[in-house]
This record gives structure tokens, C-alpha cells and sequence, in this order.
């Protein structure tokens, strides 16, 4: 998708919300400050394209930042982060907890100082939180169990690999697609393999699944950007890297909307993806960061940005629209894994 103006985030505010000031020192102090950003990873394909993105949205949305942090997946390193960000003088954090339980102590905290929160991706379980940007992770599973439902004729075996459980998206996707096949699929045989976010231990998973069910004829990678080269490999060396039309043929699909996803689906080595915003995940974590430091507040209901805010026990969250994507829409220059290099 293409990058928004500052002016459709400004419109946002007009259309969807019931502005007002809210009691914190951000708000009473004229709305200024900087934002702590922490970034959770930088071995993902998706998260580094997010990345790249934050500063380019900063200066869009005219976004004072303080230099961002990597809590590289441990829950351990973000806490550290964030209490180091709040240190600098941080007025709002954007961050993306990958476990999303272990993660309430810190937002209390950081509900005392009164210090907005903006989670990007991830829900944590509890917390406050200003607002969740994400998009509909349990619609994800449920399109790739549609779509592969349908390649195999509602019969088979096929192989979830699965992120972490312990993270809220792990779980919605994983649900989702277990019980999607399960309504609407029975004849398809669903093996699941927890992978932790983890490419290595995807490719071992799926090696050791293939070893025993040679037959698997589906695959659902919860995240391209740390499942698909694995994937890729393993089924090259099983000689089951072949075109679609192919009897041997394991049709893919993934989760992320990365580059080497439209690539793979170019070649016909995987045959669907899930385009998660990148773009709009950066853009919309600034914006409400901004927001919040104004002292701005937000309903449920439909933004004009295509998506839907809507409450949560613990804060709101902007579900952003996520499509699948196919040899059919692949070239489609509004995808945002079309527009970076």
C-alpha cells in the first residue's frame, strides 16, 4: 500500500474520534515530547521492513523519536529498554512485546507515570494499553485454511508451522486455522509444529514431518519472514520444489506480505501470503503515539482508512486491513512488499 499523507492521519482524528484532553503531562504540557520506539527483532524479513519504515513515517507525521532500541525477542531486554527510553524522556512508547503475557508489570508502570502505550502487531493479554495497531490475526488463519482447503479439494495432510503460543498472534493464527479445518475441512489431517518464531526449528519440524508422512500435500507458515527460506530449502532437497501444476506440488501459503514472499509466488515455489501493513503498522504506531501525547482519544468504530477500532478489555485496537495475496494480485503495485526494495 502506499505510504498516506500526514493529512489522512490528521483527518482520522476528525472522523472517527471523540477528541479530547486526557489527564496526562504530555497533554497539559501542549502535547510535545518524544516517542520511545523499541523495535522486538532484527532476524526477520518483515520486522526490518517495518524498521525502515518508522523513520520515514516520523518525518511524514512530523514525530520527534528518541533513538530506537531492539529488545531482539526477550521479553527481558524490552523491559530494560523501555525503562532506559522512559529515562532518556520518553512522553509515549511504541513497542511489540513477542511474549504478551510477560509483559503486564511493565505497562502498569508505565500507567503510573502516565506514559501512553502503543503495542504494533501484538496484543499484550493484560496492561493498558492507548491502542493495539494490528490487524485481524485470526482472520489469517482462517484465509489460509480457506484457501488451502480448497487447492486440496478438502482432503490430505498439511503442516501449520506455528510462531510462539505464548504470543497472542501465534495463538489467534494457529486457533483460527485449527478450527476452520476443522468446521469446514475434516477430511484434511492438520499436523502443528511450534516453531517459536524459529526458522531452524521450522525446518526441522517440517523435514521430520515430511520423513513420516511423505503425503503432505499444504503447508501454513505463520511468518514468511523467518519460515520461508527454511521451507524453501527443505522442500528443494526433498525434490518437492516444483511448479504448481506439478502433482508434487505442496502448495504454501505464508504470513508477512514481505518481497521474497511475491517472489516465491512469481516463481511458483509457494502460492499464497497474507499481506501483513508494514507500512501502516509503522505509520499509525506513530500516529496514535502522537495523539496520545496531545491527549487525544479514540471510539470503536470504521476509520477512514479501511479499518475498524475496536475495544478491548485492556485499551482499543486499529485492525488494519491484511489481504491475501496470489499469482492473481501479486503485481498489485498498492501492496506495500511492491514498493520497497
Amino acid at each position: 500500500m502506499k505510504i498516506g499523507s500526514v493529512l489522512a492521519g490528521v483527518a482520522l482524528l476528525g472522523t472517527l474520534s471523540a477528541c479530547g484532553t486526557t489527564n496526562t503531562p504530555a497533554a497539559t504540557g501542549g502535547g510535545g515530547g518524544k516517542v520511545g520506539i523499541d523495535h522486538p527483532r532484527a532476524d526477520s524479513d518483515f520486522w526490518n521492513s517495518y524498521i525502515k519504515y518508522v523513520p520515514q513515517m516520523a518525518g511524514e507525521l512530523k514525530v520527534e523519536t528518541l533513538n530506537p532500541t531492539n529488545s531482539q525477542n526477550d521479553v527481558a531486554k524490552l523491559v530494560n529498554n523501555v525503562q532506559t527510553l522512559v529515562g532518556q524522556g520518553a512522553r509515549a512508547i511504541v513497542m511489540a512485546p513477542q511474549d504478551t503475557g510477560a509483559i503486564a508489570s511493565t505497562l502498569q508502570q508505565l500507567e503510573s507515570k502516565q506514559i501512553p502505550v502503543v503495542s504494533v502487531d501484538t496484543r499484550p493479554d493484560t496492561g493498558k494499553v492507548y491502542m493495539v495497531v494490528r490487524a485481524d490475526n485470526r482472520a489469517y488463519g482462517t484465509k489460509a485454511c480457506e484457501f488451502l482447503g480448497e487447492k486440496l479439494g478438502g482432503k490430505g495432510k498439511v503442516v501449520q508451522l506455528m510462531g510462539a503460543l505464548q504470543s497472542v498472534n501465534g495463538r489467534d493464527r494457529a486457533e483460527a486455522f485449527r478450527e476452520c479445518m476443522k468446521s469446514k475441512f475434516p477430511g484434511i489431517e492438520v499436523f502443528e509444529e511450534p516453531t517459536e518464531w524459529d526458522g531452524g526449528k521450522a525446518a526441522s519440524m517440517l523435514q521430520t514431518r515430511l520423513e513420516a508422512h511423505p503425503d503432505i500435500k499444504g503447508i501454513y507458515m505463520h511468518a514468511g519472514g523467518v519460515h520461508l527460506a527454511p521451507t524453501l530449502q527443505v522442500l528443494k532437497a526433498k525434490s518437492l520444489l516444483v511448479a504448481p501444476e506439478d502433482p508434487k506440488h505442496v502448495f504454501v501459503v505464508s504470513n508477512d506480505g514481505i518481497p521474497q514472499e511475491f517472489d516465491a509466488i512469481r516463481k511458483g515455489e509457494i502460492d499464497a501470503t497474507v499481506s501483513q501493513p508494514a507500512d501502516l503498522y509503522a505509520k499509525y504506531a506513530l500516529f496514535y503515539a502522537k495523539a496520545a501525547m496531545e491527549g487525544k482519544t479514540f471510539q470503536p468504530g470504521p476509520t477512514d482508512h479501511g479499518s475498524t477500532i475496536i475495544q478491548l478489555p485492556n485499551g482499543l485496537e486499529d485492525q488494519l486491513p491484511a489481504p491475501l495475496v496470489t499469482k492473481e494480485n501479486v503485481d498489485d503495485k498498492n501492496l506495500w512488499g511492491n514498493t520497497v526494495g
